[in-house]
């Protein structure tokens, strides 16, 4: 594994139950500003079984990224964490975002 995806799982490993950080989140409080679509490439490529909690990354609108039954997927593992999200995928970051600390 490379720096960079180790300082990117780094970041996503700490992100707290039932919060939400966004990619563009987790490339800054990793070193590497505006990284944030290779964030995405990373958790995209996440291999099965992975314990990393990749649902907690969404995109800067605070929406879910992905499509189908991957969206619903990572919308249902963020409700049982108790984040609301809606049938769309939207979230309040104002509410739910970590800020890293």
């Amino acid at each position: 594994m490379d720096d960079f995806a180790s300082q990117i799982y780094t970041q996503v490993h700490q992100i707290p139950h039932g919060k939400v950080a966004t990619y563009g989140d987790i490339a800054k409080f990793a070193g590497f500003p505006g990284y944030a679509r290779q964030v995405g490439r990373l958790m995209a490529t996440l291999p099965d079984g992975s314990t990393l909690p990749w649902h907690r990354v969404v995109n800067a609108k605070g929406e879910i990224s992905l499509t189908g039954l991957d969206l619903q997927r990572q919308r249902r593992k963020l409700l049982d964490e108790g984040v609301e999200v809606s049938d769309a995928g939207r979230l309040k970051l104002s509410r739910y975002r970590w800020d890293g600390f």
